[in-house]
């Protein structure tokens, strides 16, 4: 038997030539090529027929990455590079870059008070969002990737390395079902008004926005507090839901903290449309970047968790093992967000090992991005265009093939360098405009994996590059990654650490001593208010006492300017007449006073038999207890008839509490009758006194003044005090009896 190979055309004897050879050299040449053999018979011979045929789709590949490949580098010699040579350098050797960013603890505590069915519904309306609150900002980190960003190709350049996070990066990483990624956002000129944009986001009147809205620096908002309130006290859940990702303003574009700024809520009204956000992200990214590497410093006004989110992604490898990220419900936000990373490395090992990373230490395409294209350009564009909120940019994809997995050669950058403006003036909407149709055309290219990661035209390319003040290497000092990260803490760290400790404890103290400073504000204010009512109480009864001085001088002038025609012997004897009368209805008041006592003693008596026989009823119920533990039933007879003895005792004293109240209606009866008796008294006495004349009256006056209105009222006073606290023991009392009533009964 023999075997018979069908050959190749020319064309694609060629093409397999050089596929072959690059997929031979990198070990990828059962991934790209497959092998169909199609036996067949021939009855005379007994010949075999094997045909080897390559797969078409690979071929479109090839075919589309080449003629993409020859037009990159033809415009990059035609065009020129970014930079050129003569270039000078205009950023700083070191940028002190800030990352404060808003306090997100009272997102969380929002986000964590939803139930599973709630954050369901906000995952699948606005995406993975949530996640970037768990996503721990790395000051270090953040600060020494800031010193190696290229203005000049809007990528991170780490000596031969050059990573740039891409929108189809960013796209993975939110997680957005409702966005069309092909529809980026675009500043409207002529749009609906910030109040109205936030009336239909919120669904509260107009004059509820207007009241809350603000203005930071030429830019309107409006507090992250209103918005807050608003999601807690909301009656419909569905807005929560709505109001929730104007929070874009807290964690994505956090320009003026704890406000969320007009061109947020731009960008957050047209989400519903299907727009995208990322390129807007991004484009925000790079401008905040390059604007901190121009001035050597400034204040990051992007989305740090997100992008060190994209980093921890490439830094650090995942298993080769590990297709969790295959499946639809796998969050790459989730798994980076609760994956615990050391935050002690100091930012000058970072540093120290950007400058001298290699291009083994990085994970150039991360495992969760599938996509099988890459957006390259948009319409006469030779890069891809970004508009953001607050302007615009650019950046190369084409420069970063390999975090594609597909083969890196020459990119073209010319005119990356000045695709940045901002929206100031009248001058940017023609820009804008251009950029907006450049985004209905754009281009994209199939990735392809063959042979070397990188042509022998783009290594000559990159070492010929011009690079924007890119920190060198420095060989002599390299160490291994592990090295770098290995936390080996100095004296003024550990001094450093023994500060802050100090500090947190003192802020601890502090904050008690001003909780203890705010009750004792209170105490004394409440002592104030106290003593202002005694101080005004005070007051009234000195104004009483001198009106009553004063009433008492007039009287004693009218006696005087009188002429009374009574000789003071009769004045006497009639005074000793009203003591004598006043002294008998005291003596009633005293016997009354002494039933009183009695009545007492007699109270306080039933009141420690009740104590007397809830001991016993406490008592008969643990021996009935003990007794119903060992089963005696004659021990439990005996129980039962010492709590009819104690029904019988509680009978008896329930009739003599019966005639404690008998007694009690009797004393007010006669109570009453002194009462009347005593206003008799006291009509006949003004009846003789009117008699008596003008003088008698003003005597009248002054004994109701000085005796009757200070003895009498005050026994009475005293009077009605001790009848109410003896009605309302007597009250308290016959209920605990009738409760013991029926807890013995409750035994029987």
């Amino acid at each position: 038997m023999t075997i018979v190979v069908t050959p190749l055309s020319g064309s694609e004897k060629l093409c397999f030539r050089e596929v072959f050879t690059s997929a031979w050299a990198s070990g990828l040449l059962s991934e790209y090529i497959r092998t169909y053999v199609f036996v067949k018979f021939s009855l005379p011979h007994g010949h075999r027929e094997i045909k080897l045929v390559m797969e078409s789709e690979f071929l479109d590949k090839v075919e589309d990455n080449a003629a993409i490949r020859t037009w990159s580098e033809q415009c990059q010699i035609e065009k020129g590079d970014s930079l050129v040579k003569g270039y000078v350098s205009e950023l700083r050797g070191f940028t002190n870059i800030s990352v404060t960013q808003n306090e997100l603890q009272e997102l969380k505590e929002i986000w964590a008070q939803w139930d599973n069915e709630t954050k369901q519904l906000f995952y699948g309306t606005y995406g993975d969002l949530p996640y970037l609150l768990d996503v721990k900002i790395d000051k270090h980190l953040f600060r020494a990737m800031a010193q190696f960003w290229n203005a000049a190709y809007s990528c991170f350049s780490f000596g031969k390395v050059d990573l740039v996070p891409t929108v189809e990066e960013y796209t993975t990483l939110l997680r957005c079902p409702r966005i069309q990624v092909d529809k980026a956002y675009s500043k409207a000129v002529n749009g609906p008004t910030f109040m109205k944009k936030l009336t239909n986001i919120t669904g509260m009147s107009e004059q509820w926005v207007l009241a809350r809205m603000q203005k930071k620096g030429e830019s309107k908002c409006i507090p992250w507090t209103c918005l807050r309130d608003l999601i807690l006290a909301h009656p419909d859940a569905k807005k929560k839901i709505d109001v929730l990702p104007c929070v874009y303003g807290m964690i994505i574009f956090p320009k003026a903290l704890r406000h969320i700024d007009e061109a947020v809520i731009d960008l957050f009204s047209r989400l519903d449309k299907g727009v995208t956000p990322v390129p807007a992200i991004l484009a925000e990214t790079f401008r905040s970047l390059n604007a901190c590497r121009r001035m050597g410093e400034g204040r990051f006004i992007g989305c740090a968790q997100l992008l060190l989110a994209w980093f921890h992604s490439h830094f650090w490898k995942v298993e080769k093992g590990s297709y969790r990220f295959m499946t639809d419900n796998y969050s790459p936000l989730e798994e980076i967000a609760a994956t615990p990373r050391g935050e002690d490395v100091s930012e000058e090992n970072w540093i120290a090992l950007f400058q001298n990373l290699q291009e083994g230490d990085i994970g150039w395409k991360v495992p969760w991005l599938t996509t099988d294209q890459i957006l390259y350009r948009c319409g006469s564009f030779d890069w891809v265009p970004l508009l953001g909120i607050w302007g615009a940019t650019a950046y190369a994809p084409l420069l970063v093939l390999r975090q594609y997995n597909s083969r890196q050669f020459v990119p073209t950058t010319y005119g990356l360098a000045q695709g940045e403006f901002s929206y100031e003036g009248g001058s940017y909407k023609k820009r804008v405009k251009e950029i907006s149709s450049a985004w209905n055309q754009i281009h994209r290219m199939k990735k392809l994996s063959v042979g070397p990661m990188t042509t022998s035209e783009y290594r000559e390319w990159r070492t010929r590059r011009i690079n924007d003040n890119i920190p060198e290497r420095k060989p002599e000092g390299a160490q291994s990654k592990e090295e770098y990260l290995r936390v080996v803490p100095s004296e003024l760290e550990i001094v450093k650490r023994d500060f802050e400790k100090m500090s947190a404890e003192l802020e601890r103290k502090i904050e008690r001593l001003e909780e203890e400073k705010m009750l004792l504000k209170l105490d004394v204010d409440g002592q104030k208010a106290e003593t202002e009512k005694l101080r005004k109480e005070k007051e009234k009864v000195e104004e009483d006492r001198d009106d009553l001085k004063k009433e008492y001088k007039k009287m004693r002038l009218t006696i005087r300017n009188a002429g009374l025609g009574t000789t003071p012997e009769q004045w006497r004897r009639k005074i000793q007449e009203e003591k004598a009368k006043a002294s008998s209805w005291e003596e009633k008041f005293q016997e009354m006073q002494t039933q009183n006592e009695i009545l007492r003693k007699d109270m306080a008596e039933s009141h420690k038999e009740k104590k007397g026989l809830k001991a016993k009823v406490a008592e008969l119920g643990r021996s009935l207890h003990h007794y119903q533990r060992r089963d005696s039933e004659d021990e439990l007879k005996l129980s039962l008839s010492r709590i009819k003895e104690m029904k019988g005792k509680i009978e008896g004293l329930e009739t003599t509490l019966h005639g404690c109240e008998l007694r009690i209606e009797l004393l007010e009866a006669r109570e009453g009758q002194w009462k009347e008796e005593l206003h008799h008294s006291h009509q006949q006495v003004r009846d003789r006194d009117y008699l008596m004349g003008e003088a008698i009256v003003q005597i009248r006056k002054v004994a109701d003044h000085l005796q009757a209105l200070a003895s009498q009222a005050e026994i009475v006073s005293m009077k009605y005090e001790l009848q109410a606290d003896r009605n309302q023991e007597l009250t308290s009392l016959l209920r605990k009896i009738k409760t013991l009533s029926l807890r013995a009964k409750a035994y029987l």
